[in-house]
């Protein structure tokens, strides 16, 4: 039982995004020090989203931490893509959601385990949020970047730390990776949860959320996050504020200040020198009001840094209503037709070669080998009818062990095109593990810039295979992932995977059953028996840790 007299709370897992900031091994060891296993059963799994570019190569700090961290890389996609990649890989009931900037003080595992227990109780509940404190210096007043910080204190559904009820995520196909800044995705999901009949609650606890370091244009860069209004108003209408409970900040003010400064400019250039006065003046008293309402909270005259912040509020504070009317405008013509249900369709079907398309022959080099795998020709014909794209992606570590040539690799797929019909796309990584490299399945590479070459999103592509190796590659990239087992399979694969098919037929029925086959054809997404496989020495179907 927990303190509470509540029941003992559930199995849970944690997902944390990261573009590497230092912090993120401070919230590791504040959470490995919590008392897990006492009051708190310990995360199953401590998934690290690592959101950096593929082309990152230094490693995440988090080798020695005392938890069962994992490290997926996503490839710089934005935290909505990094918290999906995240929570589709663990089972457990509950997903928690850190930040990798905040921390965790004593009494918080004690808190939280209450707070998981009541929300577990009540199976309406799909969220449990923890209350965030931000410390702001008692020396002086705060800056604005640290009032803008502060702020998060009265954020609703903030997923610095917010647990979502598993089912709930996938009852709503979780975040929207469309929102690919931390800004409005999380608003997002909530409003869709709570559409969806669910009820979230604030918790208990409570997170240190840290101000981090930033430099002068801070204020201007976020303003990018009028783009992702523009799509919560495409995708919501245009109540979605009050929808999303979030507040309405000063842009009708900013849309005053550039039309201000875009009427003195046009009359500037017409010769009308009064009307350009009057409307200059109007802008610089716009401007200097914005000024004033971000000085005069912070330091005083005298204050530590006082100087710097009133001649950084006075140079952001020109640029930053133009920045903000700029994003809004480029978002609302990028949504001006309006934003389909998250999540949109399949466009793109990306398939594994060999045990999936074609028959396995460990290594091949010889075309003659190639035998297609029964009625695959039909299925891609009838995908490429109905206007679906189809790309390959292949592992082919042949390459890298010098079993094979590029030459083989090149006329093995050239066999295959002509047994199977062209491709939009050919990715093949001849990288073995040892390599490290980000294209070579499990890592994500190879659908990331299948999907580029095919000019779809990630998440319009599913990503159909035979190991588990297929079904991370497209969980990391944020594709729809279908397994189709062989006797090569490991069962521990087929138990992982978030949907299995009995062929290939109804793996393409999962995803696109009005152009291939019927319902029918679908294997429920229930676990396959499959024999435990020791894959053979200079087989192609290796598993990756």
């Amino acid at each position: 039982m927990t303190p509470s007299g509540l029941a003992s709370p559930p199995a849970w897992s944690v997902v944390v995004p990261t573009i590497g900031r230092p912090s993120l091994r401070a919230l590791l060891d504040t959470l490995a020090a919590q008392p897990l296993g006492a009051v708190l059963p310990a995360p199953e799994a401590v998934v690290v989203c690592d959101d950096r570019p593929l082309t990152a190569a230094e490693p995440l700090d988090v080798d020695d931490v005392a938890l069962p961290v994992r490290v997926v890389r996503v490839g710089g996609r934005g935290p909505a893509a990094a918290r999906n990649a995240g929570w589709r890989r663990v089972r457990t009931p509950w997903v928690l959601f850190l930040d990798d900037d905040v921390l965790l003080p004593a009494g918080w595992a004690e808190a939280f385990a209450a707070d998981l227990a009541a929300a577990d109780s009540e199976p309406d509940v799909a969220a449990t949020q923890g209350r965030l404190r931000v410390p702001l210096p008692a020396h002086r007043p705060p800056t604005d970047w640290e009032r803008s910080t502060g702020g998060l204190e009265g954020a609703r559904w903030a997923t610095a730390d917010m647990a979502y009820r598993r089912t709930a995520l996938v009852a709503v196909d979780g975040f929207d990776e469309r929102f690919p800044r931390a800004y409005r995705e999380d608003a997002d999901l909530a409003l869709r949860v709570r559409q969806a009949g669910w009820r979230l609650h604030v918790g208990d606890r409570v997170t240190t959320h840290p101000v981090r370091p930033a430099d002068d244009r801070v204020s201007v860069r976020v303003q990018a996050g009028a783009r992702d209004d523009a799509l919560l108003r495409a995708a919501h209408g245009p109540r979605w504020r009050d929808l999303a409970q979030t507040g309405r900040g000063r842009f009708a003010w900013h849309v005053a200040t550039v039309a201000a400064a875009t009427a003195g400019g046009a009359a500037l250039v017409a010769g009308r020198p009064r009307a350009a006065a009057a409307a200059g003046a109007a802008w610089a008293a716009l401007t200097a009001d914005l000024v004033r309402i971000r000085v005069l909270p912070g330091p005083r005259p005298g204050d530590e840094g006082w100087r710097d912040e009133w001649r950084r509020m006075a140079l952001t504070s020109v640029v930053l209503p133009f920045a903000a009317v700029r994003h809004r405008v480029a978002g609302t013509i990028a949504h001006r037709g309006g934003a389909p249900p998250w999540r949109p369709p399949v466009r793109a079907v990306l398939f594994d070669r060999d045990g999936t398309l074609v028959h396995d022959v460990p290594y091949n080099g010889d075309p003659s080998q190639v035998r297609a795998v029964a009625g695959a020709r039909e299925l891609l014909d009838a995908l490429r009818a109905a206007g679906v794209r189809v790309g390959l992606v292949s592992n082919q570590s042949g390459i890298g062990r010098g079993l094979l040539t590029d030459a083989q690799v090149t006329a093995v797929n050239a066999r295959v095109t002509d047994l199977l019909g062209s491709f939009g796309t050919v990715q093949v990584c001849p990288h073995t593990d040892d390599d490290g490299c980000t294209c070579r399945k499990p890592a994500p590479g190879m659908v990331l810039a299948a999907a580029r070459e095919l000019g779809v999103a990630p998440w319009e592509c599913a990503v159909v295979g035979d190991i588990g190796a297929d079904v991370e590659a497209a969980l990391a990239a944020g594709a729809r992932p279908v397994l189709v087992p062989t006797p090569a399979t490991l069962p521990e694969e087929v138990d992982a995977a978030p949907e299995v098919a009995t062929d290939l037929r109804a793996a393409l029925v999962a995803v696109l059953p009005d152009v291939v086959g019927t319902p029918a054809d679908r294997l429920d997404a229930q676990p396959v028996d499959a024999a435990p496989h020791e894959p053979e020495v200079g087989t192609e179907t290796e598993v990756a840790a």
